[in-house]
């Protein structure tokens, strides 16, 4: 029988068990990396090294887990204040204003969400990434985002008009 995430965390805890905290990678790597790689609009390798930091945060922070939320939910919280630290140490460049959309030329934009995603603000993203790409509640990705649920809808609405925006605008520029 596979230990659920719950038992491996106390081995961890208890034991110092390396070999239950490498199960819980094994089990998590894929999602907490695939949140990342949309909230860092498809920089592969910037979203890779933040999984790394996030693993080693967790591992270190392990003792903190309370289990009143999902493992999952502990890991992408982690993973969005990694991101977030990551934005604000990076260059204005990285994280872009809504209103810099329209000067960007279209024969750069092909119909590439990850390219979209670039253009949303953080938040945005986040709550997309969140409840579209990681399939959850409004409700777990406010705690996870620890925001208000209505703040939370309101960074989905935005940010699927933005994409909608956008990628309507590329599909047009692309056509004429």
């Amino acid at each position: 029988m596979i230990p659920d995430d719950r038992a491996l965390v106390a081995r961890v805890v208890d034991l110092d068990d390396r070999l239950a905290f490498g199960l819980l990678v094994q089990r998590h790597q894929s999602a907490v990396r695939g949140l990342l790689r949309r909230l860092c609009a498809g920089d592969d390798a910037t979203a890779d090294d933040l999984a790394q930091e996030v693993f080693l945060k967790a591992y270190r922070n392990l003792r903190r887990f309370r289990g009143e939320a999902r493992f999952s939910s502990w890991l992408y919280r982690i993973a969005y204040n990694t991101f977030v630290s990551h934005t604000r140490r990076a260059s204005p460049a990285v994280a872009r204003d809504a209103s810099q959309v329209a000067t960007i030329p279209p024969s750069l934009a092909r119909h590439d969400l990850n390219r979209a995603f670039e253009h949303l603000r953080p938040e945005e993203r986040a709550a997309l990434a969140l409840t579209f790409a990681r399939d959850l509640s409004h409700e777990e990705a406010a705690r996870i985002l620890e925001c208000p649920v209505g703040t939370l809808k309101t960074h989905v609405h935005r940010g699927k008009e933005k994409l909608r925006e956008l990628l309507a605008a590329w599909r047009d520029a692309e056509v004429a």
